[in-house]
């Protein structure tokens, strides 16, 4: 928010001048009936006519001023935060943080601060001091036309109080409630055919309803007090510019002021109020925007700002190193590996096998930085994970998950992981060196197809050929595949060999997690876990072969549909 002082400076010196220029009016009424009416004279009413049409086209001209003004302020706000919001809140489900509802709650707060900002709302709070200035020139004009003012003032201020301590806990409430009945309408849709094959569609849209019927109950109360007090609020302000007037014609019956105080005193007093009565009307957006910041704070208090190193690493090319790696869940205390050593250098492929549950995954999490370590350090070239820029980091990395995740958008986007940088022949030859090249010319759109999310346009074999042409897309120098042939063809088996091929040949390192025994042929090396320990490693002929000598049979070659785990059986 510093940034913005100035700005704010600007806007603050542009609102003073627009509640001076307002005056122009009261002063014009004063004069017309004061002066011109009693001389009759054509020339001065045109005089003051001519003027106080200056004073409106400044006064219009301020008040774009200060509205443009404000609408950049809010849009730079959220330009400078937007992605520290994104970081945060990604960063958070990394972390195994609990997100509360979609889990989109901090970008619609950063909305609403923006749209107060940008609309009328932080113009009002400006305002709101110069009721005192109004107030002045009333007791200039009499006194009695001040302390009026200043009575009602005070019941409508009393009023904005009564507002606030009603409309606070409410609009929190709908806040979390949106939030959880948007969590619910996009997992509907997202699930849609599995509700509908397990015949829970109804009683899934019944869940909906009864969070929806208690979002619109709540909405609707919120909706109905921020309107009787605004109402409240309009009636009172009618009623006092009417006890004005008549304290004004009390004044001129008495002879203590003249007829002009009348009218002037009328627009004077409605001037004063003016800011009050918007605050009302805009109280709800007030405090949403108030609480907004506060879970935004929080926010930014949980997830601190971090900024990368100065000097900017170069990609990777000599070794991986794991040294004495402790690596649990995020957001838990639990640890799923206990001391994990070893070293791979360019052109090694090291296959990751053992029970399930021994820590495969949650190893090959940590090598990519996804999961930090509880102790000890992955090592690229040398240096920690988190010495390198992430960007550059994920440049150097390729990844192919258990459950491969595609994004909304076209096959080549996917694979190019939406670098906007991204040129055909480099998507082409990651699709070629994942094998898919052919698979993806053989539909109708290419590489064009579009996408959805969930990438059901295609078959859960083609999802992950796609899948593991983006971890391929750049040459990464150290690719991680999280069983890459769970659901693979013999022709997707034989073009993942040939991937691992590959990448060893131009000197990168890969790391197979692997249940079935089928696709450890392109690897060099064998680290067997269990209960989050190295149990064995080294190369693969020799890790086979003593695992075969512990009664731990590997029947890769006679059974290469069978996956690990049954050929220990």
């Amino acid at each position: 928010m510093r940034r913005y002082r100035s700005v704010f400076g600007m806007i603050v010196a542009v609102s003073a001048i627009l509640n001076v220029l307002l005056l122009a009016g009261s002063i014009y009424m004063m004069l017309v009936y004061d002066s011109v009416l009693p001389g009759r004279s054509i020339p001065t009413l045109v005089g003051l006519l001519v003027m106080v049409t200056l004073a409106y086209a400044f006064q219009g001209f301020f008040e774009n001023l200060r509205a443009g003004m404000l609408s950049d302020v809010g849009n730079g706000l959220d330009r400078a935060l937007s992605r520290r919001v994104q970081t945060a809140m990604g960063q958070i489900s990394l972390n195994g943080g609990v997100q509360q509802g979609d889990g989109l709650g901090p970008m619609r707060d950063l909305d609403q601060i923006r749209s107060f900002i940008s609309g009328s709302g932080v113009a009002t709070m400006i305002d709101l001091p110069w009721i005192l200035f109004f107030l002045g020139i009333l007791f200039m004009l009499h006194v009695w036309l001040g302390v009026t003012t200043l009575v009602g003032a005070l019941i409508l201020l009393g009023l904005t109080l009564i507002t606030n301590r009603k409309m606070k806990q409410p609009a929190n409430d709908l806040h979390q409630i949106s939030s959880v009945r948007n969590a619910l309408a996009e997992g509907n849709i997202r699930h849609v055919e599995l509700f509908a094959a397990l015949g829970m569609r109804d009683r899934m849209r019944e869940r909906w309803e009864r969070v929806n019927d208690h979002y619109v109950g709540l909405s609707n109360r919120v909706a109905r007090q921020s309107a009787e007090l605004g109402g409240l609020s309009k009636m009172l302000r009618m009623l006092l510019q009417s006890v004005i007037l008549s304290v004004g014609a009390l004044l001129v019956i008495s002879g203590k002021a003249s007829g002009g105080v009348i009218f002037a005193s009328s627009i004077l007093s409605g001037r004063a109020l003016a800011p009050v009565d918007q605050a009302i009307a805009n109280w709800r957006n007030l405090v949403g925007a108030r609480q907004g910041w506060a879970r935004l704070k929080q926010l930014f208090a949980r997830v601190p700002a971090t900024e990368p190193g100065a000097i900017r690493l170069p990609p990777p090319r000599q070794s991986l190193l794991v040294e004495n790696l402790v690596v649990g869940p995020p957001g838990t205390q639990r640890t799923t590996l206990h001391g994990v050593q070893f070293r791979l250098n360019p052109g090694d492929a090291l296959g990751l096998i053992g029970p399930s549950g021994a820590g495969k995954t949650t190893l090959g999490r940590a090598l990519i930085g996804l999961w930090k370590p509880q102790a000890g350090a992955v090592r690229l070239d040398g240096a920690a994970l988190d010495q390198w820029w992430p960007e550059d980091l994920g440049r150097s990395l390729g990844y192919l998950p258990q459950s491969v995740e595609l994004v909304g958008g076209t096959i080549a986007q996917n694979i190019a992981r939406f670098d906007l940088q991204a040129t055909s022949d480099a998507i082409i030859a990651a699709a070629r060196a994942a094998g898919v090249h052919a698979l993806i010319t053989s539909l109708p759109g290419g590489y064009d197809t579009q996408l959805t999310d969930d990438g059901r346009e295609l078959s859960a074999g083609q999802r992950q050929r796609i899948g593991l042409a983006r971890a391929l897309y750049g040459d990464p120098f150290l690719v991680v595949l999280d069983e890459p042939n769970s659901n693979l063809d013999a022709e997707g088996e034989a073009a993942l060999a040939a991937a691992i091929g590959s990448v060893r040949d131009r000197g990168g390192i890969v790391v197979v997690i692997a249940h079935r025994p089928s696709v450890l042929g392109q690897v060099n090396k064998i680290m067997y876990l269990r209960d989050g320990r190295i149990e064995v490693f080294g190369p693969s002929d020799q890790v086979m072969e003593h695992l075969s000598r512990a009664a731990i049979p590997q029947a890769a070659a006679a059974a290469p549909e069978r996956t690990l785990e049954e050929s220990k059986s």
